[in-house]
C-alpha cells in the first residue's frame, strides 16, 4: 500500500532540511503566534509573512505546487465555519441583497472578521506544512522532547502517526475483500456490510492495541522516547534562530508604526 505521509520531502538536502528541529519548532510556533496576535487591518504584515513563508519553502526546495496545493485544502473548512460571519451586524453594511423574500445585509464588520480568519489560518497552515515537510516523524517528536513538551502528547502523536497508515492499510484490505465477494444488491444490504466491516475494524484495532500494549510492557517500556542519535544544537543555529525570531518580531510590530490604523 502506497501514502502520502505527512514527512514526503523530508529526505530532501537543503539549509532547513539540516537545521535542528528543536529550533524549527520554536520558529514556527513564533510565526504562528505572530501571525495570529497580527491586527487583520494591517495588511502590509500579513504580505511581509507570506514573502517570509516563501522564502523559505524555496529555500527548502520543496515543490511550491505541493505547498500551494495543501495549503489549500484547509480553506474549504474554515470558509464552511465563517461563511456566516460577514451576515452579521455591526461595524456598517458593505451590501444588501434581496433573496426572495429575506433582505440579506453585509457588514464590514463581519467581512474582516471572515478575512481575519481566512489568511491567518491559511499562512499557519502553510507554516506547518514547511515544519512537517522538511523534519522526519521521529526528529520532530525529539524536538518536542527537547522543548520540554508533555511526554503524554509526544506517545499520542507517535502512535497516532504510526498506527494510522496501519489501519489504512486493513481498511484497503477489507475492501478488497468485500469486493472481491462481489459486493453489491439492494441498499439495505450495503449498509449492512458496511457497519459489520466498522465492527470488525473496531475490534481489530483494539486488539492491536493490546498485543503491542503487553509487547511494550515486555520490554520494559516506561514512556521515554529513546534515540541513538542525539539533538546537538551548534552556534549557528542558535544564531540563525535568534535572527529569524527577531525578523518575525519586527514584521509584527513594525507595520503598526509604518501603516497606524
Amino acid at each position: 500500500m502506497r501514502h502520502s505521509f505527512l514527512d514526503k520531502y523530508s529526505q530532501l538536502h537543503s539549509p532547513i532540511h539540516h537545521l535542528d528541529p528543536r529550533v524549527k519548532l520554536a520558529l514556527s510556533f513564533a510565526f504562528i503566534l505572530g501571525v495570529v496576535t497580527t491586527p487583520p487591518t494591517l495588511w502590509p504584515a500579513f504580505v511581509l509573512y507570506l514573502i517570509l513563508l516563501w522564502c523559505l519553502i524555496l529555500i527548502s526546495r520543496l515543490p511550491p505546487l505541493f505547498v500551494l496545493v495543501r495549503s489549500l485544502i484547509i480553506i474549504p473548512f474554515v470558509v464552511v465555519v465563517a461563511v456566516f460571519v460577514p451576515f452579521f451586524s455591526g461595524g456598517g453594511v458593505a451590501g444588501s441583497y434581496s433573496l426572495g423574500p429575506w433582505q440579506v445585509t453585509v457588514s464590514h464588520h463581519g467581512l474582516m472578521v471572515l478575512w481575519n480568519v481566512v489568511v491567518k489560518a491559511w499562512l499557519s497552515v502553510q507554516a506547518l506544512i514547511l515544519l512537517s515537510s522538511t523534519t522526519r516523524l521521529p526528529d520532530l517528536l525529539r524536538g518536542m522532547q527537547g522543548l520540554g513538551m508533555p511526554r503524554v502528547l509526544i506517545m499520542i502523536l507517535s502512535f497516532m502517526y504510526r498506527y494510522l497508515f496501519v489501519l489504512i492499510d486493513e481498511v484497503m484490505r477489507m475492501r478488497q475483500a468485500r469486493d472481491s465477494r462481489n459486493f453489491g444488491g439492494k441498499r439495505l444490504w450495503q449498509w449492512k456490510t458496511i457497519g459489520s466491516m466498522a465492527g470488525s475494524l473496531f475490534l481489530r484495532s483494539y486488539e492491536r492495541g493490546e498485543r503491542v500494549y503487553m509487547s511494550m510492557m515486555a520490554r520494559g517500556f516506561d514512556g521515554q522516547v529513546r534515540s541513538l542519535r542525539r539533538l546537538q544544537l551548534s552556534y549557528a543555529e542558535v544564531c540563525l534562530g535568534v535572527a529569524c525570531l527577531f525578523l518575525v518580531v519586527a514584521v509584527n510590530v513594525v507595520p503598526r508604526f509604518a501603516f497606524p490604523m
